[in-house]
Order: C-alpha cells, then sequence, then structure tokens
C-alpha cells in the first residue's frame, strides 16, 4: 500500500489502497505504527533518491486533497499525523502532507469518494465478514490488498472481495493478468489473453 502511494504518482492512482481495515483487537497497535511509518517517509523533490513522498500534480489537485483532509477532521474522524497544513519548508510546490486518520466510519466520505492524494484511513472491524463487508461496501471496486500470515486464508478472502484486482501481502500486479474493475470501478478488461481479446473482431459460423 505504501509502495502505490510513493510509485504510483503519491497517491494519485486508480489503485492506491487508501482504506486500511484493522482488528480491533489490534487497532490502536495498528495506528501506531502507520503513524511512526509514515511520519518516518521524505516528502520533497521528487529527483530526490531519498524523497518518497513527491507534489501533487497540479495546484488544484493539492487544494482538493487538502480540503478533503478538512473534511475528515469535520467528519469527526481522529488525525493522528499530518493535516491540511503545506509540509514545512515546501510552499513553494503542490506538496500535501502525508496524512493518517483513524476512527474512521466507512460512511464517511473520506472512506467513500477518491481522494488521490496521501491520504489513509483506518476502519476497525470486529470479524472476517464484517471485514470482508466493509471492504465492499463502496461504489468502486478496482484494486484491494489482502495481508495475513496464511496464505490459503488471504486466497480465500480475497475471493470474497468485490474488486478486480486483490493483492496479497503485497505482490505486484502481474501484467499477464486481466486488469480492470467492478461496479463504478470501470468495464472491460487490460493485459494478458482477456486484454488483447479487447481488439478482435470474433465470428461466429453456424451450419
Amino acid at each position: 500500500m505504501l509502495r502505490l502511494l510513493s510509485q504510483l504518482n503519491n497517491g494519485e492512482a486508480c489503485i492506491a489502497q487508501t482504506r486500511i481495515l484493522a482488528p480491533r483487537s489490534r487497532y490502536e497497535e495498528v495506528v501506531a505504527a502507520l503513524k511512526e511509518l509514515v511520519e518516518s517517509l521524505k516528502v520533497g523533490d521528487p529527483n530526490d533518491p531519498d524523497t518518497f513522498i513527491g507534489p501533487m500534480v497540479r495546484p488544484d489537485q493539492q487544494q482538493r486533497v487538502r480540503d478533503y483532509i478538512e473534511l475528515g477532521i469535520k467528519e469527526g474522524a481522529r488525525l493522528v499525523t499530518g493535516g491540511p497544513h503545506v509540509p514545512p519548508g515546501l510552499e513553494g510546490g503542490n506538496y500535501v502532507t502525508p496524512t493518517v486518520f483513524a476512527d474512521v466510519d466507512n460512511s464517511m466520505r473520506i472512506a467513500q469518494e477518491e481522494i488521490f492524494g496521501p491520504v489513509l484511513d483506518v476502519i476497525a472491524y470486529d470479524d472476517e465478514d464484517d471485514a470482508v463487508r466493509i471492504a465492499n461496501d463502496s461504489e468502486y471496486g478496482l484494486s484491494g490488498g489482502v495481508w495475513s500470515a496464511d496464505r490459503a486464508h488471504a486466497l480465500a478472502v480475497a475471493r470474497r472481495l468485490r474488486t478486480g484486482t486483490v493483492t496479497v501481502n503485497g505482490a505486484p500486479i502481474a501484467f499477464d493478468g486481466p486488469f480492470g474493475g467492478y461496479k463504478a470501478g470501470g468495464i472491460g478488461r487490460e493485459y494478458g489473453a482477456v486484454g488483447l481479446s479487447q481488439y478482435v473482431e470474433y465470428k461466429t459460423v453456424t451450419l
């Protein structure tokens, strides 16, 4: 997930996974770990090899992401780190401070709408069925992820998710497999034999 934030346009990507579902029994542990990790990320010049988070593509996108952060605060989410302010010393660019929200309800706009920026929402779940319900409670369905020490269990959960692509333990997307979404995540598929079939005219002859 953090790899997506850095390497795929600083969160400005259709497959950026910005909702993190954590078990209620270990919720604060996950939130604390994310806070520590996100605060360690360097924000700055994308030409600097040490930079993890670069600027947004345009000033209006920078403002849009900052508006969503302010919205999250107004909606009642707990601001764990970050915020709507520009990172110190980076006022001359379209930078956004990487932000983590906790105590997010999945009905909040910051959970339901695509922010396209370095903003993470941490949502608690009670059990596996609750986690799947929350994950599927979205009008989008392009990309998701499952993390587990038990690969077989992770695959079983992945099959229950209504999203066109599911990565297990951060595995990269396979370009020989079909890529596309469910619901408002898009129609059709790219990549692999299925993607190539979109460019083929099929003919059926019956006798």
